[in-house]
């Protein structure tokens, strides 16, 4: 294949599943700017790894992995130069009551700050989780087997929902 060709094809690849490198990109920056540098890194390795595609994995599975892969790295990175701001201590659960109305967007963006706050390894999981990935699925981006997804899954359901519960009755 020559490059005009590769090019094409990997836009192709990439234009059909961007969403994947949003989602990514989302869950891991919630700075706008890193987001954006975020993106262009998973574009870039995405870029470099495309010669090494394996035709048995599906585009969107290989573009998870690689996704995901560079999002660690680069919240890691990130996170060295960068005081992490912690929704526990920086008052984000302190809202007021509703009189027993609950507020589901209040409630989503709890959940979602709980999400970022989890492990890489377990928010990657997170987000393949709400994907609705098949665990077979989650299993080949990840590298671990679909038994130990599914635990993992559930250990990390129950950590949220006991940490949500606790902020519920504070």
């Amino acid at each position: 294949m020559d490059i005009n060709e590769k090019t094409d094809l990997f836009l192709s690849v990439v234009q059909s599943n961007k969403g994947i490198i949003y989602k990514v990109a989302n869950s891991y920056c919630k700075d706008v700017e890193d987001r954006k540098d975020l993106v262009q890194e998973i574009i870039i390795q995405l870029w470099k790894a495309f010669d090494d595609y394996n035709d048995n994995f599906k585009h969107s599975t290989w573009m998870y992995r690689i996704s995901l892969n560079v999002a660690i790295s680069f919240y890691r990175k990130e996170s060295s130069r960068k005081k992490i701001s912690n929704p526990f201590t920086d008052g984000i659960f302190n809202f007021p009551d509703n009189d027993g109305i609950e507020d589901k967007e209040t409630d989503l963006g709890i959940l979602q700050q709980m999400i970022f706050q989890l492990k890489d390894f377990d928010k990657a999981l997170m987000l393949l989780y709400l994907e609705e990935k098949p665990h077979k699925e989650i299993s080949q981006i990840i590298g671990i087997s679909e038994s130990n997804v599914a635990t993992k899954i559930n250990r990390i359901k129950n950590s949220l929902k006991q940490q949500y519960s606790q902020l519920k009755t504070q």
